[in-house]
């Protein structure tokens, strides 16, 4: 089996060091290298010979993981890329997954389990910490009709913020003010039961509104 090179993106010292130093030790890694951040990466990424696998932090300073991951997918698609996080946030998983995370595991995961989940993106498949895979079938599993149907005001609201429109704009299509707007919002996510804008628009497109 080929050895593999392994990048760990993570701005905690602490961190970034223990995972470091424990997959030096592993015979199944040629080379493991570390940044801090995104922008040290991409210092080195044209420089040098490209990783296998990343290992990032969602919340870096500067460039965030999830827009490091879509920079790095457009130069590299081949790279795996595993995300770190300490909260199992269901619209952060839904972005880094469209923006082709293949892995996602909380940074508490035991050392020779995340090496598993190295190792098993690496041979083709994909990997996410149980909490976090629950997040995901609860994101995508149907769900019953709404009981308290949306109004007509609602539903427009609900086209804008599929179209893409700010509260002001949508405020201007439907000629009502930005407060209303917002309110509608709020309202709206009660009904549904949701707390994102991510998660009304999933909504949407499974046909549930």
């Amino acid at each position: 089996m080929k050895k593999l090179e392994l990048s760990i993106i993570e701005d905690v010292d602490e961190i970034r060091n223990y995972y470091l130093e424990y997959f030096q030790t592993q015979e199944e890694f040629s080379k493991v290298n570390a940044y801090d951040c995104m922008e040290s990466f991409f210092k080195t990424f044209n420089m040098h010979s490209q990783p296998d696998v990343i290992l990032s932090d969602i919340h870096l300073p500067g460039m965030n993981g999830i827009d490091g991951i879509k920079k790095i997918k457009t130069k590299s698609p081949e790279i795996d890329i595993i995300m770190l996080t300490v909260i199992s946030n269901s619209e952060k998983i839904f972005k880094s997954i469209c923006a082709g995370a293949t892995g996602y595991v909380m940074k508490d995961i035991p050392l020779p389990e995340l090496k598993k989940a190295v190792l098993e993106v690496q041979s083709g498949g994909s990997y996410m910490s149980p909490s976090i895979a629950r997040k995901v079938l609860e994101y995508f599993a149907p769900r019953q009709s709404v009981s308290d149907p949306l109004n007509q005001k609602e539903k427009q609201i609900v086209q804008g913020l599929v179209d893409g429109l700010s509260y002001k704009m949508i405020a201007d299509r439907i000629s009502v003010s930005h407060d209303t707007v917002r309110f509608h919002v709020k309202k709206i996510y009660r009904k549904l039961h949701i707390n994102t804008k991510i998660e009304l628009i999933g909504r949407y497109h499974k046909g549930e509104l």
